[in-house]
């Protein structure tokens, strides 16, 4: 657990440690209560129990639905408010890439909850992407956004993580791009599991996303949002960008439909080219077969039996009948 005090006039901030372990929430607890004029505090944080945050439930005014949900995480991007505390979910998303170039990457998802309250915000963290240590860096980069209060953390956050989709949608279409190469290349690869190990992640993708959109035209809405003036326009830009990678990705979740039916139409044209082989050769061979079974019946007289020439003759016939059935097979495409 960590904090930091932030002045929103000038934006500066100084970093709250505890004093002793064990003692977290109660060292935060004190220095939010001695939070001076135009200065709010921003509690961070990482996979807690739910005993860590029970210390700050009372003091912030933390609904335990909302407690609930920050300790067990899994939940789906939203925002609630309980009484003048605002409570945002946020998935985060990261792209993991695979040792083998012939590999596709996987998204691997987390999650973010984030309290929003008159002078605080508490982030809370599941999984091994930070947003927020991104987050306090680009408001240390630009304090101005400070002015705003805790509305600026909880723009930064989403901003971050919004990014982090557009990054991740980027690499998911690289490898679907291979993939499209490898679908219509020569080779006879099997990509099927690759398309659908693919389409899985885009599909994970895709619930991170779509439920945080009309959240973020809420942040984003004049007539609807409770946040300052001032700070509309940034969140029109994250939501701008949250609706350009939602397109994105719905547009790769159709492609990946696409590579799959092209896939499967070409294995299916594989197998008849296989079948016609398969048939090309069964008739050339159903020729010698034939003379051969003739002959080979047992009957005392039969034509050409005493004849010095009825061997080659047979021989020559069967490999004539062969090879024209083959020059036919190889004109038409079936060899």
């Amino acid at each position: 657990m960590e904090c930091v005090i932030y002045r929103e006039e000038d934006g500066t901030a100084r970093q709250v440690g505890c004093e002793r372990p064990g003692e977290a929430g109660r060292t935060v607890l004190k220095h939010l209560r001695d939070l001076g004029e135009g200065e709010f505090g921003w509690v961070r944080l990482d996979s807690p129990t739910e005993r860590e945050v029970a210390e700050l439930t009372t003091e912030l005014g933390l609904h335990p639905l909302a407690v609930e949900d920050a300790v067990h995480a899994r939940q789906r991007p939203k925002h609630e408010r309980y009484g003048d505390v605002h409570a945002v979910a946020l998935r985060t998303l990261w792209y993991v890439e695979k040792e083998s170039d012939a590999e596709t990457g996987e998204v691997e998802t987390g999650e973010v909850m984030v309290f929003l309250g008159p002078r605080f915000v508490m982030t809370v963290r599941h999984g091994p992407a930070d947003p927020a240590a991104e987050a306090a860096r680009r408001l240390a980069a630009d304090p101005a956004t400070l002015r705003f209060g805790p509305v600026s953390v909880l723009h930064a956050v989403l901003d971050v993580v919004v990014d982090g989709y557009g990054d991740a949608a980027g690499r998911v279409r690289t490898d679907l791009t291979r993939l499209e190469r490898c679908v219509f290349s020569p080779s006879r690869d099997d990509l099927t599991e690759e398309i659908y190990s693919l389409k899985r992640e885009v599909l994970e993708f895709r619930d991170a996303i779509r439920p945080l959109v009309p959240v973020a035209r809420e942040f984003a809405a004049e007539t609807r949002s409770r946040w300052p003036q001032g700070a509309l326009p940034y969140f029109r830009d994250v939501a701008d960008h949250l609706h350009r990678t939602d397109t994105e990705v719905r547009s790769l979740d159709e492609l990946l439909n696409s590579a799959l039916d092209a896939h499967l139409a070409r294995v299916g044209t594989w197998q008849n080219d296989d079948m016609r082989r398969i048939s090309a050769w069964a008739a050339i061979l159903a020729i010698p077969t034939m003379v051969a079974g003739l002959y080979g019946m047992n009957f005392e007289h039969m034509p050409e039996l005493e004849w010095d020439f009825g061997y080659p003759l047979a021989v020559a016939s069967m490999a004539a009948a062969a090879g024209f059935l083959y020059r036919a097979f190889r004109r038409n495409g079936w060899l």
